[in-house]
């Protein structure tokens, strides 16, 4: 790892919020693997063999004329990944009931108290949509439940879902480090009944769940949902999030076409989780 040469992005934003916290997330779907928050907006890392000619085409915000972003960009040799997300990750409390904090972060007095090491995976609890997504599962019922976590990040959804009662839950993940990520933060919870996966939704095939959570983006959900409402159990429940309230029309539209039935959603800075059943 010591000779991984890594691309830092200097990103400026205005307004700064939510304009970071949006840049961040599209960065995050587009390969960008940590984040440090700045005065003025965020820098953004990537491996040098995962970049592309034109990686930042598709990032929304980027052209949207609610903000303006400008960058620059240059190659370094190495992060000392741990210590920058030590700097920059500070515990959270969502609806006073579930903490997410580091291991070197006080204990709070909540009901569900969260521990990860999320170094360079995505889904803290910080952005919208992990936030959203921890809501809903607060909110609902998941006692002897199967769930599948699809997108699962730093395994938070899982872990959560888990202290909820949830008798087995799969927690799967196209990429490595999320996946191995996911591994230590269920071990560092306890939560033996989380099995970790690295892969997509080929991994799916003759499973089938009482809950399934995706938290990923419209394009793959879009691709996928016809294959989550095949693996959910009769009048299961399936929530979706990574997306803007502009898309919701899409993603409903794919989900009545499939049988789903809206049932619910939160709102936080134009980002949306939806929950459907079948």
């Amino acid at each position: 790892m010591s000779n991984t040469i890594y691309l830092g992005y200097y990103f400026k934003v205005q307004p700064l919020q939510p304009g970071t916290e949006i840049l961040i997330a599209e960065l995050g779907y587009a390969g960008f693997e940590s984040f440090v928050e700045t005065e003025d907006g965020v820098t953004a890392y990537i491996q040098k063999h995962e970049w592309f000619e034109g990686i930042l085409d598709d990032i929304y915000v980027l052209t949207s004329d609610e903000f303006k972003i400008t960058y620059t960009f240059d190659e370094i040799e190495q992060v000392n990944w741990n210590s920058e997300w030590e700097k920059n990750f500070n515990p959270i409390i969502v609806d006073d009931l579930c903490s997410v904090r580091a291991p070197f972060h006080e204990k709070p007095d909540t009901k569900y108290d969260i521990i990860i090491e999320p170094k360079m995976s995505f889904g803290t609890g910080h952005h919208e949509t992990t936030h959203m997504m921890i809501q809903h599962i607060l909110k609902n019922d998941f006692e002897g439940k199967s769930v599948l976590d699809m997108g699962c990040g730093t395994g938070v959804l899982a872990i959560l879902t888990a202290m909820k009662g949830a008798k087995s839950i799969d927690a799967i993940d196209i990429d490595n480090w999320c996946y191995l990520n996911s591994v230590e933060n269920a071990e560092r919870n306890n939560t033996s009944q989380v099995n970790v996966y690295e892969g997509d939704a080929s991994l799916l095939k003759d499973k089938t769940y009482d809950v399934i959570i995706a938290n990923i983006n419209r394009n793959i959900l879009l691709q996928d949902i016809s294959v989550y409402t095949t693996c959910l159990n009769k009048n299961g429940t399936l929530y979706l999030s990574g997306f803007y309230n502009s898309d919701i029309p899409f993603i409903q539209d794919e989900c009545t076409k499939n049988g789903l039935t809206f049932q619910s959603k939160f709102e936080r800075n134009n980002w949306v989780a939806l929950q459907f059943k079948n």
